[in-house]
């Protein structure tokens, strides 16, 4: 069997090589020939290869790079919105490169952002206004006066137990003065008296009645006669 011959690289095939395996340390590439950064770039991420335009000083790589950022501006932001502004830059006449428009589209995104947070703040900020005043509103309510009677029966911070303790005694003797043991007992009592005052005459003297004299009452008479 014949044994095939494999062609041996290139120099240049292993420095591009050797780029790519290296692309995260790329910088400047300077004046490297396009048609071998068209091969190298590819291989970056979207922070390597903005990384690299920004380290590049003197030098438009829109040509190799164009493209490139296209890709990460339809990956990051979808194809509708990819084809939203080819449309609008074809309407106007107008053309930009895509790494213009994708740090338009961060800017813009950015601002939103920054507008709904302060939305979302200045909404957090009004109702702790309307909590903070409804508090004031309650510390600043005027406190009962002595003269009123709590729910407990008190009259506030300051109320003293003794009083609290005489009032319950005289709200039970009260209760238990209008009780209907109480009454009834009265009501006795009151049915009583005439009974008692006929009692209390029957218990009088023999003297004491019309007719009758007794052996004390002359002397009084002896002493009427000589008057």
């Amino acid at each position: 069997m014949l044994r095939t011959k494999r062609k041996a690289p290139s120099l240049v095939d292993l420095c591009v090589n050797l780029a790519v395996e290296n692309v995260k340390y790329l910088g400047d590439v300077g004046e490297t020939d396009l048609h071998l950064l068209d091969r190298i770039l590819p291989h970056c991420t979207l922070d390597q290869l903005m990384h690299i335009e920004k380290s590049t000083v003197g030098r438009d790589l829109s040509s190799v790079t164009d493209k490139l950022w296209k890709t990460f501006y339809e990956k990051q932001f979808g194809e509708r919105s990819t084809n939203l502004v080819i449309e609008r830059m074809r309407q106007k006449k107008v053309s930009f490169r895509w790494l213009q428009l994708y740090e338009a589209k961060l800017k813009e995104i950015a601002e939103a952002e920054n507008k709904l947070a302060a939305r979302i703040r200045q909404l957090y900020k009004k109702e702790d206004d309307r909590k903070q005043s409804r508090q004031v509103r309650i510390c600043s309510k005027v406190p009962p006066s002595s003269s009123k009677r709590s729910f407990c029966g008190g009259s506030g911070p300051g109320y003293n137990l003794s009083n609290g303790k005489s009032n319950l005694m005289k709200k039970a003797k009260m209760d238990f003065l209008k009780s209907r043991e109480v009454q009834n007992i009265a009501a006795m009592k009151k049915n009583a008296l005439p009974g008692s005052s006929r009692s209390s005459s029957m218990m009088k003297p023999p003297s004491s009645f019309p007719g009758k004299s007794s052996a004390s009452s002359k002397p009084m008479k002896s002493l009427e006669r000589r008057f």
